[in-house]
């Protein structure tokens, strides 16, 4: 068991995803980390003026619950797979963008609704509904996602990770820890934060915890004691910090930032390159 730890100031991201001192995910040539690049990512999230983006994946249920199936373009099973969990602003267009970014880049993902078709339009309305979650519910429904990408005859993955941003970050972490299916784990500025060394160290997956330098929602110092908390359970992960604030991957958010937003992804599609199609 290892760690690696990065800080913004490190070559190693930088070196592998910029030129000329701009990240390849910003430019307009074809991304090495993925098919649809950050800047092509952000124009999927339209004015209301302009005409929304089409979804390209489907509408299923999961364990009673609604979900949304994205599947790479002619693809067929076994497929490596990515189990997503939305942010406090629920199962919304974003969320729908990232679940058809992942198939872009060749993986079946699916998203669950963990709040019944309810997407809330104000902070005071998401966390409401972020605290209401049930956690037995969740888990089971978490567990219930993962078991339909293992079984799903368009699926039938055979490697798995998920991916989650904030409280979907947070239960990303938890999904690793209830999961021991699970391959890989990738957490955006996770809230909360689990360090009770005891209980992670059930994780078998390997972790990508992505930081925001400048998160007003989660201490710095509580992520930085997640590595420690990790290195104790004895589980292989990374830790990135990027500058933005909390929620700076998303270009629905006051706080985005396209450049942080770009070597994230490529932090993130690497480490899933890596742990799920070896």
């Amino acid at each position: 068991m290892h760690r690696h730890v990065l800080l913004l100031g490190s070559l190693l991201l930088l070196g592998g995803c910029m030129r000329g001192g701009v990240p390849r995910e910003v430019l307009r040539g074809p991304s090495p980390t993925g098919a649809i690049t950050e800047e092509e990512f952000k124009a999927l999230h339209t004015s209301p003026a302009q005409a929304p983006a089409v979804p390209q994946g489907q509408e299923v249920e999961v364990g009673g619950m609604k979900a949304y199936l994205s599947l790479p373009e002619n693809a067929k099973a076994p497929l490596p797979a990515v189990l997503v969990i939305h942010e406090q602003w629920g199962l919304d267009a974003h969320i729908r963008h990232w679940v058809d970014r992942l198939a872009a880049n060749g993986y079946a993902a699916l998203a669950v609704d963990l709040y019944d078709g309810k997407v809330p339009t104000t902070a005071v309305q998401a966390l409401a509904l972020s605290r209401r979650l049930d956690p037995a519910r969740t888990t089971l429904a978490l567990k219930a996602a993962h078991a339909f990408l293992q079984e799903d005859t368009r699926v039938r993955a055979t490697r798995t990770g998920v991916l989650g941003w904030s409280v979907g970050g947070g239960w990303s972490l938890k999904a690793a820890m209830e999961i021991p299916e699970l391959d890989a784990a990738v957490l955006y500025y996770a809230n909360p934060v689990v360090t009770d060394v005891e209980a992670l160290a059930t994780i078998r997956a390997s972790v990508l915890g992505i930081i925001a330098a400048r998160d007003e929602v989660i201490r710095r110092e509580e992520s930085w004691v997640l590595r420690d908390a990790l290195d104790g359970a004895g589980v292989r992960h990374r830790i990135v910090e990027l500058e933005g604030a909390h929620g700076f991957a998303n270009p629905m958010d006051p706080g985005y930032d396209e450049r942080s937003a770009a070597m994230a992804w490529a932090e993130a599609s690497m480490f899933f390159e890596h742990h799920l199609r070896r």
